[in-house]
């Protein structure tokens, strides 16, 4: 039969239990800081919004299947396919007028000074590649649709 412990036998239980449950005590309150610090650190990703999203990727881009224009020194990248066949149908001061225009925003008036033409020329012949262009492109989709 097992004998009682004795008092010492106790006193050094009961420190040793003190010492454990401090020792968890500290490991709980250094789990809960810790949780703290991540919660207010770190958010879930579906709650990011779209433009914080789109920072957490990247995605190449080759000029392979871009097509490029030289106009009056500038080069002119065009990264749709159809826009580029569009813009190749039109003459060589229509083309330069359009892509001076839209890809290096240009105004009327700097287009003339560059080309040595009248203002009025340059409106004339943008609003006449857009009326072409326009029906290019809804000639090759009604094409594709049939």
């Amino acid at each position: 039969m097992k004998k009682p412990p004795s008092n010492d036998e106790m006193t050094i239980c009961n420190r040793f239990d003190r010492i454990c449950k401090l020792a968890l005590h500290g490991e709980a309150v250094d789990y809960y800081r810790y949780m703290d610090y991540r919660h207010s650190h770190e958010i879930m990703i579906s709650e990011l919004s779209e433009k914080e999203a789109n920072k957490l990727f990247t995605m190449d881009e080759y000029g392979v299947e871009n097509q490029w224009f030289q106009v009056l020194g500038y080069d002119i990248e065009v990264k749709d396919a159809l826009l580029a066949e569009a813009i190749e149908m039109l003459s060589e001061k229509k083309r330069n007028i359009v892509l001076l225009s839209y890809f290096m925003d240009m105004s009327d008036a700097e287009i003339a000074r560059q080309m040595n033409l009248v203002r009025s020329t340059v409106w004339e012949h943008r609003k006449r590649s857009l009326k072409l262009m326009k029906k290019l492109m809804e000639e090759h989709n009604d094409g594709k649709k049939r």
